[in-house]
């Protein structure tokens, strides 16, 4: 079994960690029987946010009596330190705990530090001082935030997207965090989706020793295919190597990654999928996004406003609106039989 030690942090997790994020969308019977399955199975490491609706719920129901045999990270998009002990004593009232093992800023816009007004990170200190967090944490999408995150000396932990689309200023990113012994954790490991050989994507994370990947599992099948990598994890082979390069080669460029800080939108177009509907459609069945639903959808970028607010928030800087335009006309050929998926 690969392992993973988080930095200075001492928490040492297998090379799998669960992503907490898509239980939020299964029944409370189903989330727990899925965590609880992952547990047995040997994870040890769980991450979750107050922002994911009833995921720390259904986390807190599947671990009563259980707490000392894991880890639980979540996260906060508090603004001011009211808000931040407002979330972190619901936090710890939803999961049932008197303590978070990693608690961690959710994304902030900039990197809070102390005396910088909003009292984020003082207020951190006073909770792991108390005994109600352990370690500190931030996650970001923004390179530039994560880079002086990781330098400021501040911050125990950096989650952040990591997967083999990655760019050399990722990987020298991931670098960073080993020298500066902060501890990496790799969010979108599968890019949204947009991967769909899990094996592959293990393979690759695999190459570097200070990366804890966290899998986003809504389903046993999912599920299934991560607890065989505690045992045979997949290793680098010239067919996995060339398949990442084909992947590589497929989608670089400007593509949505499907974080949905874009989102809400006011004219109700649902971004995170809609903008990368041409990538989806073409790596996965074509059947399950040209249902009437998802036309329905797709149709809805029409009424675009223009108002340019995807495209201020987007943490990549892509040109949104434009890639909504061009996934529409390209959805339309596909419909029209002018193009074949």
């Amino acid at each position: 079994m690969l392992t993973v030690t988080l930095g200075k942090t001492g928490i040492t997790s297998p090379k799998n960690a669960f992503g907490a994020l898509p239980v939020q969308r299964v029944g409370e019977e189903e989330a727990v029987k899925l965590l609880r399955r992952a547990y047995e199975a040997g994870f040890t490491y769980f991450d979750t946010a107050r922002a994911y609706s009833d995921s720390e719920k259904k986390l807190g129901l599947a671990f009563e009596g259980l707490r000392d045999k894991i880890h639980i990270a979540t996260k906060t998009t508090a603004k001011t330190a009211d808000d931040l002990w407002r979330d972190l004593e619901t936090s710890l009232k939803t999961i049932k705990t008197d303590y978070i093992d990693v608690y961690q800023l959710h994304n902030p816009a900039f990197c809070p530090c102390p005396g910088d007004g909003s009292g984020l990170y003082e207020a951190m200190m006073e909770a792991k001082a108390q005994g109600m967090i352990r370690h500190i944490g931030i996650t970001n999408h923004r390179l530039g935030v994560a880079e002086e995150a990781v330098r400021s000396g501040l911050y125990e932990t950096l989650q952040f997207p990591f997967c083999y689309l990655a760019t050399d200023r990722d990987v020298a990113l991931v670098r960073l965090c080993e020298e500066k012994n902060v501890g990496f954790i790799a969010m979108k490991a599968l890019s949204g989706g947009l991967i769909t050989n899990s094996a592959a994507a293990f393979a690759y994370l695999a190459q570097f020793g200070n990366v804890l990947p966290i899998w986003g599992v809504q389903r046993e099948k999912e599920l299934d295919e991560f607890i065989s990598y505690m045992t045979a994890p997949p290793k680098m082979t010239d067919e996995i190597s060339a398949l990442i390069e084909s992947d590589r080669h497929e989608l670089s460029g400007s593509f949505c990654r499907g974080c949905g800080y874009c989102m809400p939108c006011p004219a109700g177009i649902e971004i995170n999928n809609c903008a990368r509907m041409a990538q989806l459609i073409r790596r996965s069945p074509s059947a399950g996004w040209l249902t009437p639903e998802s036309q329905r959808k797709m149709m809805n970028i029409e009424n675009c406003l223009n108002c340019g607010s995807c495209k201020s928030k987007c943490p990549y800087g892509l040109d949104t609106p434009e890639l909504l335009r061009q996934n529409l006309a390209d959805y339309k050929n596909i419909l029209a039989g002018n193009v074949r998926v």
